[in-house]
């Protein structure tokens, strides 16, 4: 399954600094930059460096540390973050509900099926629509949601290939789903330090299996996952809010609406 990275509570990244925050994604950042995807990948997008001024604006407003929960999806969809540089960013939800709006420049190679347009994007992604909706539906306002939830991605590219198909990095290529592990394991265990979170909760079972390989031996820390909101997902389509509403309340996270100090 992997090499576990154990915690180091001391490190720098457990201070309670939305600059420390920043620093985390862009070490990130420089480790994956330079990695190298061979087909069927054809073109590689990330929104850590085009969309960078929206996904600083999302850390540094909404990234203050303690959390109770961190909610960590897989990687990017090519209507959600992968336009705005906000995990699950659908285009809506991040200007209208998170109030985030920034320039958003391109790739220097896009496929011609998936322009990244920014803001500017009229296409929505359902994923991002769902989760959105329902932080917005049980919480109101992003202040509130943000006082116990915080959301991230564990992976930041998107893979597309040349029939402009999304690509998910579990279907990498060994050596180059190993590097892009690597880095990303470690992003993740500096979250962990940084946010002090109960729980960390998969948003699908992938991004709860690479939880369970790096965090599951952290004390007083609950890994689980809640059914991913993706319309490919068909328990997704049957009434989400209501199933990761049971979900989460099955891994002890109750009192949905209460904002706790």
């Amino acid at each position: 399954m992997g090499k576990k990275i154990i915690i180091d509570t001391d490190s720098e990244a457990s201070s309670p600094d939305p600059m420390t925050l920043t620093r985390i994604f862009d070490n990130l950042n420089r480790e994956i930059r330079s990695l190298v995807f061979t087909p069927p990948v054809a073109y590689v997008y990330n929104p850590l460096e085009y969309a960078r001024e929206s996904h600083s604006r999302y850390l540094v407003r909404y990234g203050k540390a303690p959390r109770e929960v961190l909610l960590l999806g897989m990687n990017p969809g090519p209507f959600g973050m992968a336009q705005t540089g906000v995990p699950f960013g659908e285009i809506t939800a991040t200007r209208d509900w998170l109030k985030i709006e920034a320039p958003v420049e391109q790739p220097p190679h896009m496929h011609p099926k998936r322009p990244v347009e920014g803001f500017a994007c009229t296409k929505s992604e359902v994923s991002g629509r769902r989760l959105w909706g329902w932080a917005k539906t049980r919480f109101k306002t992003p202040e509130a949601f943000f006082t116990r939830y915080f959301v991230a991605n564990y992976c930041p590219l998107v893979f597309i290939e040349e029939s402009g198909r999304n690509r998910t990095p579990d279907k990498l290529p060994g050596a180059e789903r190993k590097a892009l592990f690597e880095a990303c394991d470690r992003a993740l265990v500096e979250l962990v330090n940084y946010f002090k979170p109960s729980y960390l909760v998969g948003v699908g079972a992938f991004a709860e299996k690479r939880a369970l390989i790096c965090c599951s031996d952290i004390e007083r820390l609950t890994v689980g996952r809640i059914t991913h909101p993706s319309p490919a997902n068909p328990r997704a389509n049957q009434g989400w809010e209501a199933f990761i509403e049971k979900e989460l309340a099955d891994l002890g996270i109750e009192d949905l609406t209460a904002v706790r100090s």
